[in-house]
């Protein structure tokens, strides 16, 4: 496989991950972000913990949550605990004002 077909085929899938998050956005209520990835969930629970010599860790739990990550064959993921010393964001995506009837 050239270093070309490797560029393409990594083109493809980034495509093909953002279809998916764009199909899936709306059924979910918080964006969580980490160090290493992103996820798509409704039920996070993120705590704050320290450590005996002072520093600070967090300690994040979601259920039902989609991951932003290309490389895993299921993206949905039924439980997700991440233990990280580096900043975590949470935020509360904007439901449309408008929804239109099915």
């Amino acid at each position: 496989m050239s270093a070309e077909d490797l560029e393409k085929y990594e083109t493809e899938m980034e495509l093909q991950l953002y279809r998916e998050y764009r199909d899936v956005v709306g059924l979910f209520t918080y964006v969580v972000e980490t160090e290493r990835r992103f996820y798509l969930t409704n039920s996070v629970d993120l705590q704050v913990r320290s450590l005996d010599n002072g520093e600070v860790y967090f300690e994040v739990s979601m259920q039902d949550a989609w991951v932003w990550d290309m490389y895993r064959p299921a993206r949905f993921v039924k439980n997700v605990r991440v233990v990280t010393f580096h900043d975590v964001n949470v935020e509360e995506l904007a439901k449309p004002d408008l929804q239109l009837p099915s």
